[in-house]
């Protein structure tokens, strides 16, 4: 039986309660909220658009009504395939409304991922940009889709913009076709303006009723959809609430750069901005000189991000003409943060920049470093209020202290399982703790540590390698702008250590000088033994390296190999 003495609470602020006082209400309600207390305040700015929160709810309220026209009821799934725009937030909350379950899509998925996720989920509704309709058209006769409703960037871009955008959308993409509209395939402005603004009347359960289908990554085969409740949601974004304390409601405003179709940007970007009244500054993608432009002009005082947003900016050579002062705090998740990072970054903008962790399967944010307070660099910081975790030794017991075993979680934040995966579901629990996949440890005061994911782990010559201790280390080189490290094969050690580096611009390293950097800071063992430089790696949205994408072009490489070697033989 798993246990803990919640000896981090030693080190919370007095402002922060060990546990809080939860509403019992679904997440959509946080909206309605919002728009009796702060009507008037910015809810979006979007690109020049601004929609106040009064105007997002009653958007919202027209969208669950045009919803429900079409026969969607309490239960149903509502697919949104949207950038960050004025439309992904109105189409969220105006399908909570409704009783709906939504089904976050990525817009950069292909046919393969967007038919799989459609089939599983059984949406009937997906909301799409026009830019991603062909795709939509190509899979939907092979799905449960019955109405496909499409909208543009420029339908929530002001004047000029709206008029300018058309043309600059056809230079871009010039094979893009005009979308044929019909009874299933709606156009998006027309039929939300004909909505009713009618308070939808459906009764909720906010601890069982789902509110959200998120899709994990699929880093370990199809992608797994992740159930979500509204207190599920509720809960952590208020958890986020309390961990930011020195915020003012309907005051703040937020950099929404973060895509809503992750769960991270979803909580404690879109969500945390409603619940408390923030102006959300909508950017559709990051871009390192729109995200700058953006700071210096709108003045948002919260940013949260990835560690590579925050390191394209500190490099970007123009970043000095721009003023990025009026940032106040950033929690950033996704990856490690590497110190050079977070200190140059405090030391520019002069606000505060701390990682925290978390995982689709939490809602996501389970920890996090104070902002105002004791901080570990490397640590992922302290469980939020009302959440437990642990560490479990394979055999299923508890790890001492500072002993690594897997991370497991138990909150109220924790999903209710997967989607029809009842055995999937069965093995990521151990009781009511959820398995996290991800290695790490407990410090004597309660600070947590996570080496490494549990699949990335790499045994060479009987030694247990995490990536992520060796990643770390190369990031403090000064020539290192990004760095990734997985196991290839080897036949003397099984496996051995090789090293991705992206060299910072106008800066010269070689594989013998970045040898002898590791051999200072690391034991023997954990050395990378073969350097690969690269101008870029390949990543996720938010910024995410995705390891697997290597290790699979390794293992063609390995067989191309073999093949030649058989030939030649």
């Amino acid at each position: 039986m798993l246990t803990t003495d919640k000896r981090w609470l030693a080190h919370y602020p007095k402002e922060v309660p060990a546990t809080l006082e939860y509403d019992d209400i679904p997440l959509h309600e946080c909206l309605k909220r919002t728009a009796t207390k702060y009507p008037h305040v910015e809810a979006i700015h979007f690109l020049g658009k601004k929609l106040t929160f009064e105007e997002l709810y009653v958007q919202a309220k027209k969208f669950a009504n045009q919803l429900m026209g079409l026969g969607i009821k309490k239960g149903d799934r509502v697919a949104i395939m949207l950038a960050n725009c004025p439309q992904s937030m109105i189409s969220y909350y105006g399908a909570l409304m409704t009783g709906a379950i939504v089904v976050q899509t990525n817009p950069l998925y292909v046919e393969r991922e967007l038919e799989h996720q459609m089939k599983d989920s059984g949406a009937k509704v997906m909301i799409c940009l026009d830019l991603v309709y062909p795709r939509v058209q190509k899979v939907r006769p092979r799905t449960s889709l019955e109405y496909v409703i499409v909208t543009s960037i420029k339908d929530f871009l002001p004047f000029p913009k709206n008029v300018l955008y058309p043309f600059v959308q056809k230079k871009q993409n010039p094979t893009l076709t005009s979308v044929e509209y019909d009874q299933e395939t709606i156009e998006f402005l027309p039929w939300l303006k004909a909505g009713s603004t009618e308070e939808p009347e459906v009764p909720f359960n906010p601890s069982e009723d789902l509110a959200l289908l998120q899709y994990t990554g699929g880093t370990t085969g199809l992608s797994k959809g992740v159930m979500l409740t509204h207190r599920n949601l509720y809960v952590n974004t208020y958890q986020c609430k309390s961990w930011i304390y020195n915020i003012e409601e309907g005051k703040e405003k937020m950099l929404a750069v973060l895509p809503f179709f992750h769960v991270y940007g979803m909580t404690v970007v879109m969500n945390l901005a409603v619940m408390n009244g923030f102006t959300s500054i909508l950017l559709p993608k990051f871009d390192v000189k729109d995200a700058l432009k953006t700071i210096h002009k709108q003045k948002p005082t919260l940013f949260p991000g990835a560690p590579t947003m925050y390191r394209a900016m500190l490099h970007e050579p123009s970043r000095e003409n721009y003023d990025l002062s009026t940032i106040k705090a950033c929690i950033s998740g996704a990856a490690a943060l590497p110190l050079d990072t977070q200190e140059t970054f405090e030391n520019v903008t002069g606000g505060k920049l701390v990682e925290g962790y978390g995982l689709t399967e939490s809602a996501p944010v389970a920890t996090a470093n104070l902002i105002w307070g004791k901080r570990i660099h490397g640590s992922i910081g302290l469980p939020w209020p009302d959440t437990e975790v642990a560490i479990v030794k394979p055999e299923g017991e508890q790890a001492e202290v500072k002993e690594i075993g897997e991370v497991a979680i138990r909150g109220p934040q924790v999903m209710k399982g997967y989607w029809n995966r009842p055995e999937e579901t069965e093995k990521t629990f151990l009781g009511d703790w959820l398995l996290t996949g991800d290695m790490g440890y407990m410090d004597e005061d309660g600070f947590f540590y996570i080496v490494d994911r549990k699949k990335d782990m790499i045994i060479a010559g009987g030694f247990n390698i995490y990536p992520r201790e060796i990643e770390e280390v190369l990031f403090e080189h000064e020539a290192v702008a990004d760095v990734a490290i997985i196991g290839v094969a080897d036949e003397y050690r099984g496996e051995t250590v090789k090293a991705f580096i992206v060299k910072k611009e106008g800066k010269e390293v070689t594989e013998k000088e970045l040898d002898e950097f590791c051999r200072k800071h690391l034991a023997a063992y954990k050395v990378p033994r073969i350097y690969e430089f690269r101008k870029e790696l390949p990543k996720t949205l938010i910024g995410k390296v995705l390891r697997r994408v290597l290790v699979e072009e390794e293992q063609q490489k390995s067989a191309k190999a073999s093949e030649t070697a058989d030939k030649e033989a």
